[in-house]
């Protein structure tokens, strides 16, 4: 008999298609969320499954999380603070969700050495100028005046204390950083770019554009990144490693504004907003965030391949 799978964050955008596919295989299921960002309604389609437990708290506040963790096969960790306005506007609940969390859930798993997938994400590439990130690439940070890079200093030490919990403890560790994930429940309440402009485009408002939208970004089908998570989970080779998890194709924020307006017909305009009306006085924003997907597709055999085209028609019947 399989052993329960945990997902943290379970409730979240892309815990709750990860929850789906889990169950959908045949696994128990079990989800600790405090619902801060995620919904309930993102798991109205499995919210009565026999084998699915849902229990509403932080993760460093469930009291039976070291016990949960030491019945589980594997570990799922994807609650974090998430959204770049939520990254401005709330700096101390960012920084501390991210730690507290990701501490508690590598101490739990520490005893019974439960694998333990980490959520990060291409934030930690901080304002380098690189066409390409890769995995082993040097990272450049903005300074601390900057609240922006609070989310990527609070990863990138979730990423370390992970790797350092494998050298000490011996904890099995899967480290992966996310590129613009996109798809079906995904909300622009805390300004994800592509929900937000299908929704002003649906409702005949401007599309904001932040900065001079010449950034480009590389937008990842969630059931690609759901894909690529069940496989590393399951790779003893990805063990210890840090593996980029996106589509490796770029579009400026610009056309991707004038893609929604073409596919959904409408008559909304396009407006650029500067970066310091947009979030806070010296704002920082990479220009270009394309992940190298080589170790991927070496470590599982799949890449994300869905052509953006695709993605936005899925969204605009969802």
């Amino acid at each position: 008999m399989h052993k329960p799978v945990l997902v943290t964050g379970g409730a979240g955008f892309i815990g709750s298609h990860l929850v789906e596919r889990l169950l959908s295989e045949g696994n128990t299921v079990w989800v600790v969320d405090d619902f801060s960002t995620g919904s309930r309604d993102n798991l109205a389609a499995v919210a009565g499954h026999p084998n699915l437990k849902v229990v509403e708290s932080t993760v460093s506040g469930f009291a039976d999380l070291a016990n949960w963790i030491s019945q589980c096969g594997m570990v799922f960790h994807l609650a974090a603070a998430v959204g770049v306005e939520l990254v401005v506007r709330s700096p101390i609940r960012t920084i501390e969700t991210n730690l507290k969390e990701t501490e508690a859930v590598l101490a739990a798993a520490a005893p019974s050495g439960v694998p333990v997938l980490l959520a990060s994400t291409s934030e930690v590439y901080g304002k380098s100028s690189k066409s390409t990130f890769s995995e082993e690439d040097d990272l450049l940070i903005g300074p601390p005046t900057l609240g922006r890079w609070s989310y990527a200093c609070s990863k990138l030490m979730d990423e370390f204390l992970a790797l350092a919990y494998m050298r000490e403890r011996g904890l099995p560790v899967t480290i992966v950083r996310f590129f613009n994930t996109v798809g079906p429940r995904q909300t622009g309440r805390y300004g994800m770019v592509l929900p937000r402009f299908i929704q002003a485009a649906k409702t005949g408002k401007p599309l904001r554009v932040y900065g001079d939208g010449g950034q480009t970004r590389c937008f990842c089908h969630v059931a690609d990144v759901i894909e690529s998570l069940v496989r590393l989970q399951n790779c003893p080779a990805a063990r210890g490693e840090v593996i980029n998890i996106g589509n490796d194709q770029p579009i400026s924020i610009l056309e991707l504004a004038r893609e929604v307006i073409r596919k959904t017909g409408s008559n909304s305009p396009i407006e650029t907003v500067p970066y310091d009306q947009a979030y806070e006085a010296g704002f920082e924003d990479m220009r270009n965030r394309r992940p190298a997907v080589a170790k991927l597709e070496r470590l599982i055999g799949f890449r994300p391949r869905r052509p953006l085209e695709n993605i936005i028609d899925e969204m605009l019947r969802a």
